[in-house]
């Protein structure tokens, strides 16, 4: 379940639609405020302050938020670790987050992908030196959604004649297995 805590910062007397905009190169979040300072919000001096406090107390009691100014921290913490650089806040009738997105986080994050889904390709190939099922050949790359391996695992191998049918006459036969000339 997705856990969007605007609506405990949210000033419903100010009419400014709450914003989530997502860039090529950041995502920003503006939301009607009612300021208790102006300017960026230094982490290191930072004070929260609930802009509902009644309706932030309902929804920390339902486990819907943490405790006050967790966002913010959270923000600066994985925002650092993810894209290498710091989020803005900015205090005033409008209150403004800006979450940077770098291409190096970006791609390294792709490049770790990529390399993780060629190192269990491998080692799938290797697995299928001996002929397997479809579900064996799933379980060992323990995914659970049958479809998603067979479109995006299981069909591109077998056209690209890396795993071989060994009922290739019957592609579709309860008994197919397949096998690696690895």
């Amino acid at each position: 379940m997705l856990k969007w805590k605007g609506w405990s910062h949210r000033e419903f007397s100010n009419p400014f639609p709450a914003k989530l905009v997502i860039e090529k190169d950041r995502v920003y979040i503006e939301n009607s405020n009612k300021p208790h300072g102006n300017g960026i919000i230094d982490p290191e001096n930072f004070s929260p302050y609930p802009k509902n406090p009644t309706i932030a107390k309902f929804f920390k009691e339902i486990g819907w938020v943490d405790e006050l100014g967790s966002g913010v921290r959270n923000i600066y913490k994985y925002n650092r670790i993810y894209s290498g650089a710091d989020p803005e806040f900015t205090e005033g009738d409008v209150f403004k987050t800006i979450i940077p997105l770098t291409t190096q986080a970006t791609t390294q994050a792709t490049t770790q992908a990529t390399t993780e889904e060629e190192d269990g390709i491998k080692a799938l190939l290797e697995f299928c030196t001996t002929p397997r099922t479809r579900n064996e050949l799933q379980e060992f790359m323990q995914l659970k959604n049958r479809e998603y391996f067979r479109k995006k695992i299981l069909n591109p191998l077998i056209k690209g004649n890396l795993l071989k049918l060994t009922i290739p006459e019957k592609p579709t036969s309860p008994n197919q297995k397949y096998y690696s000339d690895r």
